[in-house]
């Protein structure tokens, strides 16, 4: 939902491309850095290959590589920007770092919280956002954007010292 968000912004469509991902190319603002959307076309567990594969047909390095998932450790409406770190259980990151070899990328951490109750976590990101959560949502998907584009136009600690403040 991001990264549609931030092909609208851009004025890109996204187009099937030959590493098993949807791609969308833009520039946030004329002379701008070119930000190269993808969406895996794998479930999100087995995302590492296509990812692996984007980076190579860029010819980029990991480094360059931002990734934006959910994470149950952070409460709904929460945004983090992280470079490194391990899985944390996320079966998507798990697959990425082993594709890439590396787990020195940057993460957009978009909290959707804890499952209720004994929910299983499994169940519970797949399962549509409450009533409460779709009136909020919007907000939370531009902010990621927003952290996105910082992060292009104005590097990794300056965007997380404008997302992380209060």
């Amino acid at each position: 939902m991001v990264a549609a968000v931030l092909a609208d912004r851009l004025s890109a469509n996204f187009k099937n491309h030959k590493t098993t991902s949807a791609v969308a190319e833009g520039r946030s603002f004329p002379g701008g850095p070119k930000l190269v959307l993808a969406k895996p076309s794998t479930y999100m567990n087995v995302s590492g290959g296509p990812v692996a594969a984007l980076l190579r047909f860029y010819s980029l390095e990991p480094e360059r590589l931002i990734v934006i998932h959910d994470d149950l450790d952070l409460p709904f409406d929460t945004i983090k920007i992280k470079v490194g770190g391990g899985h944390g259980g996320h079966n998507g990151l798990r697959d990425i770092i082993a594709a890439t070899g590396t787990k020195e990328f940057v993460r957009i951490r978009i909290g959707i919280g804890r499952p209720p109750g004994r929910q299983d976590a499994a169940d519970f990101v797949l399962h549509d956002f409450s009533k409460d959560e779709r009136a909020i949502l919007p907000n939370l998907l531009t902010d990621a954007a927003d952290a996105i584009e910082l992060i292009a136009d104005e590097g990794v600690t300056a965007a997380q010292q404008k997302v992380h403040s209060p």
